[in-house]
């Protein structure tokens, strides 16, 4: 009895080592389970012309005339499944576009890069160089990653009513912060302390930045917009 114990447990300890043996082998990449990282962007069982662009790849034709619809033959990527309208598992079929480049989509089809380094408020109105990425879902001609020149559009936080209700105010009240309150709030720090230390401009230009700030042509120091 004590000899058929000791065998059964030194078999249970040989089934625990085979079992580690074999998960290690797995995980360490002995038995293959990587999958690519596109598959991650796919659907499973979804309609084949619904797919992402980077889940298919179309037999495209660069000399289709602009503007106009075209169809292309496509295939599904290895280790992607999706179906048809009958909802059958296919690897073959059409999908149907219009014939245009990437950069040439409409800017609801496409995400760009923001700047924080470029004045909003200027003259002219300042560009930057964006790099732009097409939605999944797009499908165009050409490179989905482009670069193109954007307007300056980005806030730090500050509000046009706050900074429009402080410069008249400031005229009439020490308490809400003195005169040039709403050049201090906007980062404007050597101006505010222009306007405090000489009463507002005497109330001239107090008035003026009335104007400037109502129309929009003085805001942020850091060159943001309005919020």
């Amino acid at each position: 009895m004590a000899g058929a114990a000791v065998s059964l447990r030194a078999l249970r300890r040989l089934c625990r080592v085979l079992l580690f043996l074999s998960q290690f082998y797995i995980l360490s990449g002995g038995e293959s389970t990587d999958m690519p990282p596109y598959v991650m962007k796919c659907p499973s069982n979804g309609l084949c012309s619904r797919l992402p662009a980077d889940c298919v790849e179309c037999k495209t034709n660069f000399s289709c005339v602009y503007g106009k619809p075209v169809t292309f033959d496509c295939t599904v990527k290895p280790s992607v499944t999706c179906v048809d309208q009958d909802f059958k598992s296919q690897k073959n079929f059409v999908i149907n576009m219009t014939c245009r480049f990437c950069w040439q989509l409409p800017e609801t089809d496409y995400e760009c890069s923001n700047s924080t380094s470029c004045m909003t408020v200027s003259c002219p109105r300042q560009r930057y160089t964006a790099n732009c990425t097409v939605r999944d879902h797009i499908h165009c001609l050409g490179n989905r990653t482009f670069p193109k020149m954007l307007y300056c559009n980005w806030t730090g936080g500050y509000k046009w009513s706050t900074a429009l209700a402080l410069s008249p105010a400031c005229c009439c009240s020490i308490t809400l912060g003195g005169f040039g309150a709403d050049r201090f709030y906007l980062g404007q720090w050597r101006e505010g302390l222009g306007k405090l230390f000489s009463f507002g401009g005497l109330g001239i230009w107090t008035l003026i930045d009335v104007l400037l700030i109502g129309v929009g042509y003085v805001g942020p120091a850091d060159g943001s917009l309005y919020i």
